[in-house]
């Protein structure tokens, strides 16, 4: 039986922080030397997208750690665990942190990403208005641009469509303009039907 199918019948077929069913996937928890049943978990998007920081953390999707904060699976605890500790700014979340007992290797293993050190704070790529950008929008410049080591002036109000997300940096994008691709920082657009 693959780890996928260990996982399903372990977790009822639904998300082991939650319970949602929409779209369900294995979760690897870092860090691990070899992927088993044992450290992995079945998650659902929202909760795999807010963990990996792609989406803004909503305090109220996080209530379910309330309950599935008891899961026998230490996998699940410490996920829960990292989780809660984002979310130390709600009381709630402190008050299930000061419940939630991990023996000593589980919780050495919760600690070893450094990722409970860290605010509940997402990074993510925004447009001017503060509208969250994704790959493959379409934006439009809010203002005239000058394209370093080129002739080209890309216009104020030139639509660009299909951007890719510049991933180590939140303040640039790329995308294609009279067919060069080139670098634009976020300021400097918005989001098309914004």
């Amino acid at each position: 039986m693959s780890t996928a199918d260990m996982l399903k019948v372990r977790s009822n077929n639904t998300c082991e922080l939650c319970k949602s069913t929409d779209s369900l996937a294995v979760y690897e928890v870092a860090p691990q030397e070899q992927n088993s049943k044992d450290n992995t978990i079945y998650i659902c998007s929202k909760c795999e997208a807010q963990i990996e920081k792609k989406e803004e953390l909503d305090s109220a999707h996080w209530q379910c750690l309330t309950e599935t904060m008891w899961s026998e699976v230490p996998a699940v605890q410490i996920v829960a665990w990292r989780m809660l500790n984002r979310l130390r700014a709600e009381s709630w979340a402190v008050d299930n942190l000061d419940m939630l007992y991990l023996d000593e290797d589980t919780l050495a293993w919760a600690k070893a990403t450094g990722d409970h050190e860290n605010d509940g704070s997402v990074a993510l790529h925004k447009d001017s208005n503060g509208n969250i950008l994704k790959t493959g929008d379409t934006v439009v410049l809010t203002k005239s641009l000058d394209v370093k080591g080129s002739t080209l002036n890309a216009k104020m109000g030139t639509v660009v469509k299909n951007i890719r997300l510049v991933e180590d940096n939140i303040e640039q994008i790329e995308g294609k303009i009279e067919g060069q691709t080139i670098v634009i920082l976020t300021k400097y657009l918005r989001k098309q039907g914004s």
